[in-house]
């Protein structure tokens, strides 16, 4: 959550039409996405930002539960984003952070 990147400027929303909305707008260092969630998935939200904004696509970390579908595993497998598995240690999400805002 927002105190893992308590030293960051971070923005939360609960869905990813709702990140949709905010990122088409605005520029973000990086964006962390669930890759499963309700409604519009992570991998769409990646579809649609590869779409209309390849650079903030490409900034996309996903997040995973570990439970993956099969059109999961081929996204995962297609795509080089980074990821990471829950659960996390704070200090794993700080040093990927890192490898994008330096």
């Amino acid at each position: 959550r927002a105190r893992v990147l308590r030293d960051h400027d971070v923005v939360m929303v609960t869905s990813a039409k709702a990140a949709l909305e905010l990122v088409l707008d605005k520029s973000f260092d990086v964006i962390l996405a669930d890759l499963m969630m309700p409604g519009m998935s992570g991998i769409e939200l990646y579809e649609e930002l590869a779409r209309r904004r390849p650079e903030l696509a490409e900034r996309m970390v996903f997040v995973t539960g570990g439970a993956f579908t099969p059109a999961a595993r081929d996204f995962l497998d297609r795509v080089p984003n980074e990821r990471i598995d829950k659960p996390f240690a704070p200090a794993a999400v700080r040093t990927l952070i890192a490898k994008f805002v330096g």
